[in-house]
């Protein structure tokens, strides 16, 4: 399930094979129905967790047979603490198109990224709705370390782990639940490039992933 890795900073991202939980980066691993963060609350945070800005933020839902937890997403510094917020919701709107059927992402999905990054996040959402499959389980985000870019500091990356253990895609007509093949790590590190907008919120460009990539 994890997303795909680029090869360059605006790179698309490349659907994977490996686990079905991984995310939209291209990765190393071969597995096109992966999943990408978690978070414990079925609803996003009001606008003012998300960074303070004017924008009126869209409210995201996740069913709760999906646990999308985000441990430690925290910093001192409030620039950088709103490019995580944005981070951890870009990715949990990603997961609620999935589960919501949505091959174009939805509205939320929209605001969380830029086009090109919109463009490289429908094809990962697809390799999941082309199946007709959707997620769930539970899928922890961790070690979440963020730098912001630039002297106008209007660019930014963000690095983090999750762990794919406990979380599978269910075919919507079957039922047939998988996970990772036996033998694949189920931790997959991810590399986000972002860009703030006018509307002060920090938009997705870009997703990479290596499966296996994570300090134990």
């Amino acid at each position: 399930m994890s997303r795909r890795a680029l090869t360059t900073a605006a790179a698309a991202l490349t659907a994977t094979t490996a686990l079905l939980l991984t995310a939209c980066g291209g990765g190393d691993d071969k597995s096109s129905d992966d999943i990408k963060g978690a978070d414990t609350g079925s609803t996003s945070p009001s606008a003012s967790a998300s960074g303070g800005s004017d924008a009126k933020r869209p409210q995201i839902t996740l069913p709760d047979n999906f646990q999308l937890t985000f441990q430690d997403w925290t910093s001192s510094d409030p620039v950088e603490q709103a490019v995580l917020d944005d981070t951890r919701e870009q990715l949990r709107a990603g997961y609620a198109a999935i589960t919501a059927n949505k091959p174009d992402g939805g509205d939320a999905l929209a605001f969380y990224d830029t086009d090109s990054g919109l463009s490289q996040d429908q094809r990962w959402i697809k390799t999941y709705t082309d199946k007709d499959l959707t997620v769930f389980g539970k899928l922890p985000a961790f070690d979440a370390k963020v730098t912001v870019l630039g002297s106008n500091k209007t660019r930014a990356a963000v690095t983090y782990c999750t762990d794919e253990s406990k979380a599978y895609t269910r075919d919507r007509k079957t039922s047939k639940v998988e996970g990772n093949p036996a033998g694949t790590d189920p931790e997959v590190f991810y590399t986000v490039t972002l860009r703030k907008n006018a509307e002060n919120v920090w938009q997705n460009v870009s997703t990479q992933s290596k499966r296996g990539g994570c300090a134990s």
